[in-house]
This record gives structure tokens, sequence and C-alpha cells, in this order.
């Protein structure tokens, strides 16, 4: 993993001491709510419903066991005891006070952690595939490019005041796991005819009250260049993202109405003029950036683990959790596995921090101390011998996290909806649960199979519901709670916007209209089929006909 050298933490202490002076002049009244504001939003604080809440940055979803500790402890002496995993791979705590946060960040700083440039106009969090640097079908890490664009983008003086904010996301496969095209910037690692490594660079997706996918800018940019590509990409927003109207300043509207072809026309541009000058990326700082993620010391395995397989054989709950929860590993006799934070009932990316300490314990007894945090508010142990995976899968029981549902639709992505969010418009919360729970039968769930189900509480989309392949968007109908159903969304290398089904429904109507949908989805798939191949093979006219009745 990355260290911080000298410059990072000199960096972080340093906005950690300016902002203990201005909490303490807002507790003294020196300062309004108001003259507050934009000083506790460059550090991450929001003023929720009911409280402050703190968002903590974890670059590109890693942790190290250490963190992760730290991040337990915070919940524990400073929130009500649990934390809250987001879709842009941070944690949130919803229960903060305000006099103790310079505290908080004081103690995030001990182990490389920080708030800053999780809020405001400016380059938010670097996302990244979770499966970085274990994925068998990784053409490079990109955890050593999110390193870079962090680096380039924190604190950087001309991007610090953005139309709006702006969400880059970074994938080292074909099959994207970091759903790049509803990001502003969305970055694919590849390789060009040459076998020289590079990158695809899109722009313009995004999700929010206008949701688009990104288009292709440039198919193949040199490592060299990354970073005065990006410059130039930003340049062009900035010069010319809509400033008047926050509804029309995303890049993707930018990029809509000049057309991505004179949007890349432009970028080109101004990239001529820039290449060669500064931000030209050095060999020996990518080597030094790359060397920051070695490979932690594998066994050499010749393949599969006889015994693993033995106890998925013996064992039908293991197996069950294997089938979901466990992906392939690039190294023989490895496997990647995935935590699940939905619990049957549960909130979706709530650990309380007891959970927390148990996964940096096991993370540090199987799997060389890393923890990932993934876009869809689960954990992931990168790196775990086969033969551990039956332990790890018995400790996981001991502390609720052996949920066996990644991929499936008791995986339900939420916000935290009206319970917390002063921008909502109804409770994501509760529906999840009450859907978690209808579906909580193991054996229907994994009959049913691959479908994702997303919940925002409000059109800024944070539970990303556009790209859910069932989406629930709450509404609010002259003071009542409603939810807006969409069909096909995806947010995969095929990404796709779903689409409205027909009118809302209530609270109580939603869990059986989703019932509804599954149950048609069911009736008409064909062996193997998941759910979104059936939906697009069949359209969605037998699922309206299903809701609403015929014509």
């Amino acid at each position: 993993m990355y260290a911080y050298d000298a410059i990072d933490r000199e960096l972080v202490e340093t906005r950690v001491a300016e902002f203990r002076e201005q909490v303490a002049r807002r507790v003294s009244g020196e300062l309004t709510e108001e003259q507050f504001r934009p000083l506790r939003l460059m550090n991450g604080l929001y003023l929720q419903l009911h409280a402050y809440m703190l968002r903590v940055a974890v670059p590109y979803g890693v942790l190290s066991s250490a963190q992760m500790r730290k991040l337990a402890h915070i919940a524990r002496r400073y929130d009500r005891g649990y934390g809250h995993f987001t879709t842009r791979q941070n944690i949130q705590y919803n229960w903060p006070k305000l006099e103790e946060t310079p505290d908080i960040l004081a103690e995030l700083a001990e182990v490389e952690m920080h708030a800053i440039q999780t809020s405001g106009n400016c380059i938010r969090n670097t996302t990244a595939d979770q499966f970085a640097g274990a994925a068998a079908d990784e053409v490079d890490d990109p955890r050593i490019w999110s390193e870079i664009i962090r680096q380039w983008s924190t604190f950087h003086p001309e991007f610090s005041f953005l139309p709006r904010k702006f969400k880059i996301a970074v994938t080292g496969a074909q099959k994207d796991r970091a759903a790049i095209k509803v990001h502003d910037i969305g970055i694919v690692i590849v390789r060009n005819d040459a076998g020289e490594l590079g990158f695809q660079m899109w722009a313009g997706g995004g999700q929010g009250r206008t949701p688009m996918i990104a288009k292709l800018i440039r198919g193949f940019v040199a490592e060299r260049d990354l970073l005065s590509y990006l410059e130039a990409m930003l340049r062009v927003y900035n010069r010319h993202g809509r400033r008047d109207n926050k509804y029309k300043a995303r890049i993707k509207i930018l990029v809509h109405e000049l057309g991505a072809d004179e949007y890349a026309r432009q970028v080109e541009a101004e990239w001529a003029r820039i290449r060669e000058g500064v931000l030209s990326l050095p060999q020996a700082e990518i080597d030094r950036i790359r060397a920051a993620f070695d490979e932690p010391p594998f066994e050499r395995f010749e393949g599969d683990s006889r015994a693993f397989h033995g106890k998925r054989f013996e064992d039908r709950g293991f197996q069950r959790w294997v089938r979901s929860n466990v992906k392939p590993h690039k190294k023989p006799g490895y496997a990647i596995a995935n935590i699940s934070l939905k619990p049957v009932g549960g909130i979706p990316g709530d650990a309380t921090a007891d959970q927390m300490d148990a996964v940096a314990d096991f993370a540090d007894r199987w799997s060389f101390g890393e923890v990932r945090v993934a876009h869809e508010q689960n954990l992931v142990l990168p790196h775990v011998r086969q033969d551990d995976l039956y332990g790890l899968w018995l400790a996981l029981g001991a502390v609720d996290l052996d949920t066996p549902n990644i991929g499936l639709l008791g995986d339900i992505i939420a916000c935290p909806g009206l319970d917390y969010c002063s921008l909502a418009n109804a409770r994501s919360i509760p529906l999840s649960q009450a859907l978690s729970e209808r579906f909580g039968d193991l054996d229907r769930l994994h009959d049913i199979g691959e479908i994702s189900l997303n919940i925002s509480g409000c059109i800024n989309a944070c539970g990303h519901h556009h790209v859910g392949n069932i989406g629930i968007l709450g509404v609010d109908k002259k003071g009542e709670e409603f939810y807006q159903i969409t069909l096909g969304g995806r947010a995969d290398e095929d990404a796709a916007v779903g689409r409205i089904v027909g009118r809302a429904f209530d609270a109580h109507e939603t869990v059986d209209a989703v019932e509804t949908i599954v149950e048609t989805y069911v009736a008409q798939r064909r062996d193997g089929e998941r759910f979104i191949d059936t939906l697009e093979r069949t359209g969605p006219a037998p699922f309206k006909e299903a809701l609403y009745g015929a014509d």
C-alpha cells in the first residue's frame, strides 16, 4: 500500500490545525453557521437533518487493517458505534459532535487518512475496482494510477472551485467493476496494438437529475501523458462548464451540449499546448508509485486447493457463500472474499465498530492486512488462501458478516435517504429493509440469481438507482412518500440508464411491485438467463403488464 511521505503528512496535519481553529470560532459564535459552511464542507463535514455528518475519504477503496481499526475506534468513541460505507468507497459518520470533529481528523491523520475533498466543487475521491491487484482479468493495477491522480488532484489550485463536484473512476479490466461510464471521467487501462500500456478516456457520464452514459473521448493515452490529458479535460470543463445553473453545471451537460467530438477537439487542442510541460509523468515517478503496490508475499500453489473443494462438497452453507461471495484470484490457490454488509433486514453499508475490528483482524490473519471498500457498499478481503476460506467463513458468521448474497437481490444499494439526508424526498432504509426481508429466503435468492436493486431517496441518485437492474427513486407527492421504479439500468461495461415503467407506488405497494417484477422474470427467463438478459430480450412490456395490467 502507498504510505504517506513528509509532504503528505505535513499537508494533512496543517489542515487539521486550521480546521481546529475554525471549529473553535464557530463554537464560540465568532462564525455564523453560514460563514462556517464553506469551511466545514472543505473538510467533509455536512449538516444533515438531525446532526453533522463527517465523510471520510478511502482513496480508491483501499484500507489497511490499522486504518480499519481506527475507523472502528472513531465509530465507538465519537459516534454511535457504527459507520456507513458509501457508493463513493468512503465512510460516513452520522452523529459526530461538532466540537470533537478536529479530534477525529487528528486521529485519522495518525493512520494517513482525512476528509479532504469529500465535499465541494472539486475533484472528489478517485474510485477504482475493488479487486485491484487481485483480479485475474486485470491489464494493470488501477491503484497505481488512482494514487497518481490523487496526488495530482489534491488541493489542485486550478480545480478547487469547479462548476460542480467532479468524480473520476479507474478500472484495470475490460469487465467494468468501477462503473466508469457513470462518472465525470472514466478511465480504462488498456494496451495498444504495440503492447504499450495506456488509457481509454471517457467523459460526460453521471447520474442525478439528468443521467447520462459517458462518451469515449480518446482511445489511447500513453502512461506519461495521463496527467496532462486529464488536465486538458478538466480545463475545457472549467472554462465552459455552466456556473449559472447548478443543475446544468456537470461535465455531462457540457459534453452533451458541445457534442463529444467538439469537446474532444477542444481537449486535444489544449493538450497539444501543455503536453510537453511539467505534467509529463517521469518513468521514475511511475516506478516509485508502482513499487508501493508490490504484490504481497504469496505462497506458490500449483492449482486449486483440494481441501477447499472438499469443504464445498461437505457444507452446503459454505458452498452457497462461496458461490456468491468468492471470486477468482490471479494467483493459483488464492481467492477474493467479498463480505456482504447487507444482512437480511439490515441497513445497506452499515458496519458496527465490533464488525470493523473483526474485519481488521481477519485481514491481518488471512489477507496480508488489506481490506477494500466496494462501491456496492460491501467490504473485500482481496488475497485469501483457498485453504483459509472455510475458517474465514466461520469467523464471519460469528459477527453476522457471512450473508451469501453478493450480486443477488438482497445485495441492495441504498442511500441514507430521509432518515438522515436533508436533500431526500423519501426514506430509503426502511424500504430496503422490507425488501431484504421479503427476499430473505436464501434458497429463493440464489434461485432468482443475479439482479442489482438500487434505491435513492431523491433525484441526486446517491443510491445509483439509474443503473440498477431494478431502480427505485423516492419522490414526494403532496407530502407523501412514493417510489418510482425503473428497469434495465446497469453499471458495467455495457452501462445503461434504466427506464421508468409507469406510475409510482407507495411504500407498501413498492415491495409487492418488486415481487411482481421478479415473478415475471422467473416466468419469462430461459435456462441460465440473468434478469437483465431476460429484460433485454423481452423488453419491458411483460413487466408493465404484470404491474399495471394490459392497456
